[in-house]
């Protein structure tokens, strides 16, 4: 069974790679550190609601496409 971190990380990675963006460039965007990207990607951390929601912002999706 999959977490709900594991489908945001699974998700912001899958996302960030189709547009085309390093795990840098989207930690620049969101004005996070990159190791807390990784660690978001990775299923060790999960994101509070408002870098979840800068997240979205930055993959310009909507913040419901990460949490599918």
């Amino acid at each position: 069974m999959t977490t709900i971190m594991q489908r945001v990380g699974g998700n912001v990675k899958r996302i960030r790679g189709e547009r085309g963006l390093s795990q840098q460039a989207l930690a620049d965007k969101v004005k996070i550190h990159r190791v807390y990207l990784a660690k978001i990607e990775g299923a060790v951390q999960a994101p509070s609601l408002e870098i979840l929601e800068r997240l979205a912002k930055a993959l310009k999706v909507k913040e419901g496409k990460l949490l599918e």
